[in-house]
């Protein structure tokens, strides 16, 4: 489909799987294919469950520093500024209380591995994360200490913890599947595509003028949301059969194929 509504849209874009393989960089194409959408004045917003220090590189590699971005599914939400410090101003964080989050995974899981996310430095850990499956600075810190302060998203992992997703969602906090032994939890009633409404707002881009493509389970609010969604071709069956669209994926580039419609 190639657009011919030439009015500003606002394109969100999931990052891992989506816009690169997890721990490289952003291909070539890709980044002219982002470049290009956002010479035609479009928004392009990285959405996505990384962290806010994960996702500032990647903003850097397509050459965007200024606009905005949704970090932590949905929890962060942040304006990107060249002469902001840090390259960055906060405009929404949303947090929820993660102690007893804690004491639930740890009472039933003891040997679960966590860690809380500190805003714009990385987390704090029961024990560490390989340096690849977390963005920003480890710091070990006792287990009581974990929930010492409310955050933005907190992770829990370990075999089996995908059956604390339902007591977690009864105790009011939003838990995502990350993985077989891994749960994101953030806070109640949210996602990436409810602080891209926010966004889409600010912005003053007509609804039907949005556009997300993704390849996660963490994407399917964001692809409903969207008038216009796109799933990557390697993504699950859950996540294609509530997209618009599929196309190629990610070793293929997929993502270029629906940016190109806007160019």
């Amino acid at each position: 489909m190639r657009v011919r509504n030439g009015a500003p849209h606002l394109v969100a874009l999931d990052i891992d799987g989506t816009l690169l393989v997890t721990g490289q960089r952003v291909p070539e194409p890709t980044v002219l294919a982002v470049q290009l959408v956002r010479g035609r004045n479009h928004h392009v917003v990285l959405a996505s469950g990384r962290s806010l220090t994960g996702i500032l590189p990647v903003a850097r590699e397509l050459g965007i520093t200024d606009g905005w971005v949704v970090a932590s599914n949905g929890a962060v939400t942040a304006r990107l500024c060249a002469t902001c410090t840090d390259g960055y101003q906060l405009e929404d964080v949303l947090t929820f209380d993660v102690e007893p989050v804690a004491q639930m995974a740890l009472s039933r899981f003891p040997d679960v591995q966590m860690g809380v996310e500190e805003i714009g430095v990385g987390y704090r850990v029961n024990r560490f994360f390989e340096p690849h499956e977390v963005n920003g600075a480890q710091r070990v810190v006792p287990v009581e200490e974990l929930g010492e302060l409310p955050a933005s998203r907190a992770i829990v992992r370990g075999p089996g913890v995908l059956d604390l997703l339902e007591p977690l969602r009864r105790h009011g906090v939003t838990a995502t599947p990350a993985g077989p032994d891994w749960i994101d939890v953030t806070p109640r009633d949210l996602s990436k595509a409810t602080s891209l409404e926010n966004v889409r707002s600010v912005l003053g881009v007509a609804a039907h003028n949005t556009l997300a493509v993704g390849d996660g389970v963490n994407d399917i609010e964001m692809l409903t949301w969207a008038a216009r969604s796109v799933a990557m071709g390697h993504a699950p069956d859950e996540v294609k059969a509530i997209a618009d669209e599929t196309v190629g994926d990610i070793t293929q580039h997929g993502v270029i194929q629906a940016l190109k419609t806007l160019i």
